[in-house]
């Protein structure tokens, strides 16, 4: 454990140190695309912060390969280097796009090229452990296919969800720690050698999220941009295909004594595209709805809109950083719900628990729906939001109309609703002709 530690405090410390010169390089080489209408920021900023998470892994991985005991991960597998291989690809593919911008169908097949590298490297599902039937072998054929689809999901999922300042670091790093539980426990709990990488992959996956998050909080200084977001995406998938294909279930019965048990065991990677459903459940939901929504229209699946889960939470009038904590809440609920289940999925406590923390975070979603009456002398300690509107004859030294001429709020402010969002009161004012932030000389 404790070299897994410091291989992810070196990932972390290193993608940390390189962001502030990687932000400088990005605005110096001009990756700052201009403001799109389906973007919520309001301000150019610089993409490529990627370039620092790639840096990130590629220092985890050579501190890794030093140690005593994961530096044996380096010796008996090719997956390490395979997982190299294919995040190199990805992120040069992701550079090229934040710097120019790479057609979409470009991205999809070198995604597949990718994955197509890491299996034949070695990174491949060899068999799938079907309950009920046990392990059932696959051809080369449909191994490789099934790897590099799992891949291509995967990635694009994280990369659908890269809306928000810190929604994709924070949520695959979130992922990341649930996952490296799983694996850890596979490979140290039962003795399986085999679950070594994948448990390694998460111990870097969370160093890259957690030294690239503090500089991607809202407001963000940096985005991940494709560079990042695909990248992630890649090694999250990698973990994923090879504790699912790669591990016996037949080793973990022999220590159990119990095909039961083992059952239980590997209930959250029964399919290798499962583990990616539950440990990001949230991104892959958000996947499958762009693609039915653009679909129906009519569009591309790849067309972006506005229609994503984290947008739908600005609508209904959640702030910025309240809708990252929800999609937080909800991908760790998803995550950790998953791994508590395969440790003891006949415990009631576990399931009250997932059942109660599930109400709690429909209460929370539906919060903007109500108004809640704050007494006078609890106004100073409440957000702005909740407070008692006042008229302008009530506000001291304001006048009807502003000193630049613009009407003061009046029926129409109070009209607005007490969950308006910070992107309703930008277009709001871009309609009055009032000045903002972006256009305030």
């Amino acid at each position: 454990m404790r070299e897994y530690l410091l291989t992810l405090c070196v990932t972390a410390a290193v993608t940390y140190l390189l962001t502030g010169p990687v932000r400088k390089f990005a605005i110096a080489a001009g990756a700052m695309p201009e403001i799109r209408a389906r973007d919520v920021h309001r301000e150019p900023t610089p993409r490529l912060g990627g370039i620092a998470m790639f840096g990130g892994l590629c220092a985890g991985l050579l501190a890794a390969s030093q140690l005593t005991n994961v530096g044996d991960v380096f010796r008996l597998s090719d997956e390490p280097r395979a997982l190299l291989a294919g995040a190199g690809l990805i992120w040069l593919l992701g550079v090229l796009d934040d710097k120019w911008g790479v057609d979409a169908l470009i991205k999809l097949g070198g995604q597949m090229i990718a994955a197509g590298v890491m299996v034949w490297q070695g990174l491949t599902i060899l068999w799938l452990p079907v309950p009920g039937v046990g392990n059932v072998a696959l051809t080369p054929l449909q191994g490789t296919l099934l790897t590099v689809a799992v891949v291509v999901v995967t990635i694009n999922a994280v990369n659908f969800v890269d809306g928000l300042d810190g929604l994709a670091s924070g949520m695959v790093g979130i992922a990341a720690a649930a996952f490296f539980m799983y694996a850890y426990r596979i490979w140290y709990g039962y003795g399986i050698e085999a679950a070594a990488p994948a448990t390694l992959f998460a111990a870097v996956l969370m160093g890259m999220c957690l030294g690239f998050l503090p500089h991607n909080m809202h407001p963000a200084r940096i985005f991940m941009g494709d560079s990042g977001s695909m990248l992630i995406g890649l090694v999250l998938a990698a973990g994923a295909v090879s504790i699912t294909g790669q591990v016996d279930p037949d080793v973990i019965t022999d220590t159990t004594g119990s095909v039961k048990t083992t059952v239980q065991t590997m209930v959250p990677v029964y399919m290798p595209v499962l583990l990616p459903l539950t440990i990001i459940a949230v991104p892959i939901a958000d996947l499958v709805l762009a693609v039915v929504r653009r679909t129906w229209r009519g569009q591309s699946p790849f067309a972006a809109d506005r229609g994503h889960l984290h947008h739908r939470l600005l609508e209904i009038g959640h702030s910025h950083s309240r809708a990252v904590l929800i999609m937080y809440f909800w991908s760790a609920l998803i995550a950790f719900g998953a791994v508590a289940f395969s440790v003891r999925s006949s415990s009631l406590v576990i399931v009250l628990a997932i059942v109660l923390l599930s109400a709690v975070g429909l209460a929370i979603l539906l919060l903007p729906r109500f108004t809640p009456r704050v007494p006078h002398w609890a106004q100073r300690l409440v957000p702005p939001r909740y407070r008692a509107r006042r008229g302008p004859a009530e506000r001291p030294g304001e006048e009807e109309d502003g000193a630049d001429g613009s009407a003061s709020a009046g029926p129409e402010a109070e009209r607005r609703p007490a969950g308006a969002t910070a992107l309703g009161e930008y277009d709001r004012l871009v309609r009055d002709g009032r000045p903002t932030a972006d256009n305030r000389s």
